[in-house]
């Protein structure tokens, strides 16, 4: 992999060429939607067509409105002939990290969650980094290419996004594309965004969580039953991490046939990937960063251990598996 700006810049141009329809594939959230922008800019004239295609239903409202403010096309997969391409490119994501995405074999990745066994012939990715946006705001820079308002838009607000205002890992990189982005981007639209980010019936999730958690030593656990849309979790999450004493988050619920579970931390005790992946890896699908992290089990093996229906015994179940398996302070 080459190690200079400029190489690598040229390397992935040597991925294409000006006859090829290009398929980027994402699991749409800011951060991947900006970063598939990005791509489909620096591909503009390298490529015969390019189309951005996402694998997940995107159900958050401050997502809906950025797509919506931003007028950002954006196809399901389930809509796309994919057999009519010729290059994949996977950004902010990796194979494994979602059943569609594992029927892929990318030619190119660019990402920067931690390497989980992906190949393709060109791959860039970069753990330390705060946002996959970041990465591309430097393949720009690169390549010479001035985002316009709305690429800068995006891209500022899915470095804030996945940075959380940069609460979360960050590194120098991210704070200088983010202030290069800054003067481009159109910030009170990405003020009008944040505000879109919940519905009113989303509340009843924050009042059973409230109910319902349990508060030991620093951490909160929570379970919230089914849930209509798996980012109510990530949204209770972080809701509790204002907690002033609440060092460890843990909310979980049930959508679909899966058995989701998000965890939150301060970042200056244990690894939250570490925890999530040790804890319940061998399960279903679990990793992520120093403070965040999230897992996935499928409700037919959940079954075999835990009623999935008993709410209140999903929630002992997801303590103490933690509490044996995963370590605690």
């Amino acid at each position: 992999m080459p190690s200079n700006k400029n190489q690598k810049l040229d390397a992935f141009y040597q991925q294409f060429s000006g006859e090829q329809h290009v398929l980027i594939l994402i699991n749409a959230d800011p951060d991947a939607i900006s970063s598939a922008m990005a791509v489909k800019r620096l591909l503009w004239r390298k490529a015969a067509n390019i189309t951005i295609a996402h694998v997940n239903i995107i159900k958050r409202q401050d997502n809906l409105a950025m797509i919506r403010r931003l007028n950002i096309k954006l196809d399901h997969i389930s809509n796309v002939e994919t057999q009519r391409f010729d290059r994949i490119v996977m950004v902010d994501s990796q194979p494994v990290h979602h059943e569609i995405l594992a029927g892929f074999k990318p030619h190119v990745i660019i990402d920067h969650h931690p390497l989980s066994g992906a190949e393709a012939p060109y791959i860039d990715i970069r753990p330390n980094y705060g946002a996959t946006a970041s990465i591309l705001t430097e393949y720009l820079k690169s390549a010479k290419i001035k985002p316009s308002t709305k690429l800068a838009t995006a891209l500022y607000y899915g470095i804030k996004t996945d940075t959380s205002n940069f609460e979360r890992q960050t590194i120098i990189e991210d704070v200088r594309a983010f202030q290069y982005l800054f003067k481009a981007a159109d910030v009170q639209l990405v003020k009008k965004i944040d505000q879109s980010e919940m519905r009113s019936r989303d509340l009843k999730h924050f009042k059973n969580a409230i109910e319902n958690k349990r508060f030991r030593k620093g951490w909160i656990f929570s379970h919230l039953g089914k849930v209509g849309n798996p980012d109510i979790c990530v949204m209770v999450a972080d809701f509790f991490m204002r907690v002033n004493d609440a060092n460890w988050i843990v909310i979980s619920g049930i959508y679909g046939n899966k058995l989701v579970v998000i965890f939150r931390s301060d970042g200056l005790r244990r690894n939250a990937g570490r925890i999530a992946t040790k804890s319940l890896g061998q399960l279903g699908s679990a990793g992520g960063h120093k403070s965040m992290a999230r897992a996935e089990i499928p409700l037919v093996d959940l079954k075999t251990l835990v009623d999935p229906e008993n709410d209140k015994k999903v929630q002992n179940w997801i303590v103490n598996r933690i509490r044996l398996r995963g370590g605690k302070n």
